[in-house]
């Protein structure tokens, strides 16, 4: 063939090949398989090299391959089963036994390749051939003229291939040099199986799938444990199919969720193999002895409706012979000898690399066509389906039911609606399953009631029981599918699967014994056994997390049983907790804040923070609030922040709740804060004076002190620059003569800013290294390093490249150490002010990194904004627009934490060669003649 493909149109003759039982040759051979699989595609390749076929495909030991004429095919194909029959092989079992099978279809190719059914055609007729057999449709055989000398076609009949409705006649090429007795073509009725018929298409689990298969083939007994509806069935079915043709026997589906009765499900598993009753004879003695000489696969689906007699039933027949093995689906283990348990992991909800979409979102779209009449969903409803398969888990059926619903909402209404996820995917639907029985619970030591039936006792109608416990009807709503395994729980296990709702994420196994107050290892290991829980091993200890319409289940059951304001106040009480211990070290005394310790909390604190606003106490939400404010901010969440607030006085109104000046100045303080973060300057300058006046109500000189120091803020902002900086200085004054100078700090801040911008550099120095041991005093301010960013940017001013260095890069380094992204941002801008002169390049990236970061944050530049306008300018005059604009837009790409890992990187100026500190005479050069008393003073922290 020639190296360059030229793809035939039209009437298109496709050739699959490969070897029979590879995988078995493979492990035979071992190293010695490799020369032979290299040699069997040097014959073909050699036998086809004469002919006009094109080779599309060779993987593994499989060719794909396409002919524009059938009788070069089928000339090709006996040119190659002889090649390969008379070779002479290491040894008889080294022998590769190739099948080959032809189909002729119209087909055009595109971008290199065919999307046509005709080419899965032709590969499920290779499929139906036996090694060294050589397989043709009949629109192959009817286009095969001349056929190659000496050859013929013998007609083997109608045969259903795998995937297609219609029946296909077969012919096998006869010929002197090939075998001609072969058993029949494995085709779809040739293997045995009930298999029960899909009518959808299954979506994703490519990498569950193959783990799966490797379980089964490796083991006789695998468990497939998850919650309801997280997708058992589907896969164990659709990993059977695969199956068939490896069990001689069958495969056999028997579903447990019909079986009304523990003594019945040795009947239902022998009714499927076609068993019947023996007088004087156990069904299940019969099961076994039919099933001993057999090679079999048997799924058991919903084990967990009767788990005990399923798990007698598996047992005794793994005894009984060494050919059966059983894939079970259940929401709990048997605890058998030789089980392995594998547990079904929601569908992915983030993209595998390499693929555009989720399994979870490509569910959805598939099912969300479906329900629209084959219309698949508009562009623009990705990103918020991508929201809603998030918010459902990754749950199938969830999704399913989500699909449903898309039918008449939007993808945006939906996601919106998914507070409540119940009600929204239950809407419109019957819950069919019928109330529990007053003292009636499912557990594993359910058995035949004989003393009822000696009795004469008549038992539950066995209809009423099928609908109760049927697989279809328990899987149309979330509410039927969570109750199935609700009701199984006992006492402690359901109370605690109701209090672990109030939770929003995973937890530990400390937060769990915090909740309860008790041992809850009995109640979780339940929880965890019956898949309502998911246990997530991690090197520092397991969490246990609930999917999330499970968790809205729980939450229901959690109100009707009147526990709703307990568990969700102790919940409360653990997130203020939790917010008190990320200030504190392992010995119990205040450490640096890191606002990363706050990140993997969000989550929890808007949960305690939603019930405070609308169940709990508004007081203990301004506590959680004020532990939140320095996180809201660098996160660029201050519009959060304030609607939080907004929300908390509302149920102060409501409630009429006792709130003390003090904590209402507190909170009043911060909102002023994120105000003007978030551009609201009246609302900023209001609740700035509502700060003022219930600090002076409260009488506390520090906490007025601290609200006194947000006074120049709103100014600032409004640029009134003049009079903030009066302010400024009356508030220091004040609390200096109030001897709570530590808790002015801000004040001192905004002054230095302010004397910064206006040149006055020695007293902002000065002011500077007075406040360094008073920010150093305070875990909350530290991890800022205000100071040495201030520091640096005098020195900027000054020119002092060295200082300024030494500066900006402490506080950087802080700053990204601690979490501080906002301020961190301010920092980038300041080093690519430092390296401008030295690294024009680097200078403009880092320019645009720290805007691009800035943007995501919905932060300002703030005081700052005009110098780095300024200095940004002098930059592209300098390099010009096109050199200039490429850096930035090349910074704009970068995260923040890539843009810091540049600014690090940025040459110390003493380390240049044309440093001073490298002179001829060796001796330094002082940076300024008269060092102010600030540089005298300034230590260097690591």
């Amino acid at each position: 063939m020639s190296p360059r493909i030229s793809l035939p149109s039209g009437w298109v003759t496709f050739v699959f090949t490969d070897i029979e039982g590879s995988t078995r040759l493979a492990q035979l051979l071992g190293a010695d398989y490799r020369p032979v699989l290299r040699e069997h595609r040097r014959l073909l390749r050699d036998t086809l090299a004469a002919t006009d076929g094109a080779e599309l495909l060779t993987e593994g030991d499989s060719f794909f391959l396409a002919f524009p004429d059938a009788s070069a095919a089928l000339t090709a194909c006996l040119t190659g089963q002889r090649a390969l029959s008379t070779h002479d092989w290491p040894n008889p079992d080294a022998t590769p036994r190739v099948r080959m099978g032809l189909h002729t279809g119209y087909a055009e190719p595109r971008d290199g390749e065919y999307a046509s059914p005709e080419v899965h055609r032709a590969a499920r007729v290779a499929a139906a051939a036996h090694g060294g057999q050589v397989l043709c449709s009949a629109s192959t055989a009817r286009l095969a003229d001349p056929l190659p000398c000496g050859a013929s076609l013998l007609d083997l009949g109608l045969h259903r291939l795998r995937g297609f409705d219609d029946r296909e006649r077969l012919f096998q090429l006869v010929a002197p040099g090939l075998e001609r007795q072969f058993p029949r073509p494995r085709t779809a009725e040739a293997a045995a199986h009930n298999l029960p018929t899909q009518v959808t298409s299954f979506i994703g689990r490519q990498a569950e799938r193959a783990e799966l298969d490797l379980l089964v083939r490796r083991h006789r007994l695998v468990t497939v444990l998850g919650a309801g509806g997280a997708g058992k069935t589907r896969l164990a079915v659709e990993l059977a199919s695969g199956l068939v043709e490896a069990y001689p026997d069958g495969v056999w589906f028997v579903d447990i969720a019909t079986v009304t009765d523990p003594g019945l499900v040795a009947f239902a598993v022998a009714a499927v193999l076609g068993l019947r009753p023996e007088p004087g004879r156990p069904m299940l003695d019969t099961l076994v002895e039919y099933a001993a000489p057999r090679r079999m696969l048997v799924v058991l689906d919903t084990c967990d409706a009767q788990p005990a007699a399923c798990a007698e039933v598996i047992s005794r027949l793994l005894a009984g012979g060494a050919g059966l093995r059983a894939l079970a689906t259940s929401r709990e283990s048997f605890g058998l000898p030789g089980e392995v348990v594998w547990r079904i992991p929601p569908l992915s909800v983030d993209p595998q690399p390499g693929r555009p979409e989720s399994d979870a979102l490509a569910l959805l779209l598939d099912r969300t066509a479906a329900a629209r009449g084959g219309r698949p969903p508009d562009w623009a409803e990705i990103g918020d389906l991508h929201r809603v398969v998030q918010r459902l888990d990754g749950l199938p059926l969830a999704i399913e039911l989500a699909a449903a619903r898309l039918r008449v909402l939007s993808a945006g209404q939906l996601a919106a609606r998914l507070d409540d996820v119940l009600g929204t995917l239950d809407a419109g639907r019957v819950d069919t399953v019928p109330p529990v029985c007053p003292g009636w619970t499912g557990n594993q030591r359910d058995t035949v009631d004989l003393v009822a039936v000696a009795s004469g006792k008549p038992p539950p109608s066995p209809a009423h029981r099928a609908v109760q416990r049927s697989a279809v009807e328990r899987h149309l709503t979330m509410q039927a599918t969570v109750t199935w395994s609700y009701r199984t729980l006992g006492p402690r296990a359901s109370r605690l699967l109701r209090w672990l709702s109030v939770f929003a994420g995973p937890v530990s196994l400390p937060t769990v014994e915090w909740l309860l107050d008790d041992d809850p290892i009995d109640p979780l290991s339940v929880l965890v056994d019956k898949s309502m829980v998911l246990a997530e091993p991690h090197a520092t200890g397991s969490t246990y997390r609930m999917l999330d319409p499970i968790r809205a289940y729980a939450a229901r059951r959690l109100a009707e049983a009147g526990e709703e304001q307990a568990a969700r106040d102790r919940h409360v009480a653990w997130s203020a907790h939790a917010l008190e211990q990320a200030h504190l070290g392992p010995d119990g005394r205040p450490v640096t804040l890191s606002l990363y310790a706050l990140d993997p909390l969000a989550g929890e604190l808007r949960a305690a923070l939603r019930w405070c606003a609308t169940g709990g106490s508004a007081r203990a939400g301004l506590r959680l609030a004020g532990g939140l404010d320095q996180w809201w901010r660098e996160r660029g969440l201050s519009r959060e922040a304030r609607l939080w607030l907004f929300r908390l006085y509302g149920r102060i109104a409501e409630t009429g709740e006792s709130i003390p000046e003090a904590e209402l100045a507190a909170a009043y303080h911060l909102h002023s804060l994120h105000a003007g973060a978030d551009g609201e300057f009246a609302e900023e300058l209001r609740y700035s004076q509502r700060a003022e006046a219930a600090a002076r109500q409260a009488g506390d000189a520090g906490l007025l002190a601290r609200v006194l120091a947000g006074r120049a803020a709103p100014l600032i902002d409004m640029g009134q620059f003049t009079e903030a900086e009066r302010v400024c200085r009356e508030v220091i004054d004040w609390a200096r003569e109030q001897e709570v100078a530590g808790d002015a700090l801000f004040a001192v801040y905004n002054l230095a800013e302010l004397l910064w911008r206006r040149g006055a550099l020695d007293e902002a120095a000065e002011l500077l290294g007075a406040a360094r041991p008073v920010e150093a005093a305070r875990a909350v301010e530290r991890g800022r390093r205000s100071v040495d960013m201030l520091l640096g940017m005098v020195a900027l001013t000054r020119g002092d490249r060295v200082a300024a260095h030494e500066h900006l890069l402490v506080a950087l380094r802080s700053r990204m150490s601690h979490g501080y992204h906002g301020r961190a941002c301010d920092t980038v801008s300041a080093v690519a002010v430092r390296c401008a002169a030295d690294d024009p390049l680097t200078a403009a990236r880092l320019f645009g990194a720290a805007q691009a970061t800035r943007a995501r944050l919905r932060a300002s530049p703030g005081i700052y904004g005009p110098y780095w306008t300024d200095e940004q300018a002098k930059l592209r005059r300098r390099l010009g627009d096109a050199a200039f604009d490429a850096a930035y837009g090349e910074g704009g790409m970068l995260a923040l934490e890539e843009a810091a890992a540049v600014a690090f990187a940025v040459e110390h100026p003493d380390l240049r060669s044309d440093s001073v500190r490298f002179g001829a005479t060796g001796s330094v050069t002082p940076r300024h003649p008269e060092p102010t008393r600030w540089e005298l003073g300034r230590c260097e922290w690591a």
